[in-house]
């Protein structure tokens, strides 16, 4: 894992591209927790697509709550060999590529929930930012 610092952007909720399903009970619990702590970890998207990387629940539950824009980091996903995608156990899949992620992403459909799982040469930094920043 590199020791890299990545650079948190804030972004127009309307501009990021899921490319999975959310799952209910762990939506309620993303929204808990930004209402208690506020934009905890930056959402993880494709530079050139939008595509969320990771973060669709932190998506999906700020725009419940309203959230103008959202805390992200972009990679380069097809360029950077360090960001890997494969898929949970379990998922119906054997495997997945970074064109199927962004091909869906760039659809009108989704993956079923936890499909895709990226991995990261860096960790992702924990932030402290007030849902109040992040509307309009």
């Amino acid at each position: 894992m590199d020791e890299r610092m990545e650079e948190v952007v804030f972004v127009d909720i309307g501009s990021l591209r899921g490319h999975e399903e959310v799952i209910p009970d762990n939506l309620a619990k993303r929204e808990k927790k930004l209402l208690s702590k506020g934009f905890y970890k930056p959402i993880i998207v494709d530079r050139s697509s939008m595509v969320i990387l990771d973060g669709h629940h932190k998506w999906t539950a700020a725009g419940r709550l309203g959230l103008t824009r959202v805390p992200v980091i972009m990679v380069d996903y097809l360029d950077d060999e360090g960001v890997l995608v494969d898929v949970w156990p379990n998922c119906g899949r054997d495997s997945i590529t970074k064109t199927e992620v962004l091909d869906m992403g760039s659809s009108e459909h989704v993956f079923p929930p936890k499909t895709s799982r990226h991995t990261l040469p860096f960790e992702i930094p924990s932030i402290s930012i007030p849902l109040a920043e992040l509307q309009d």
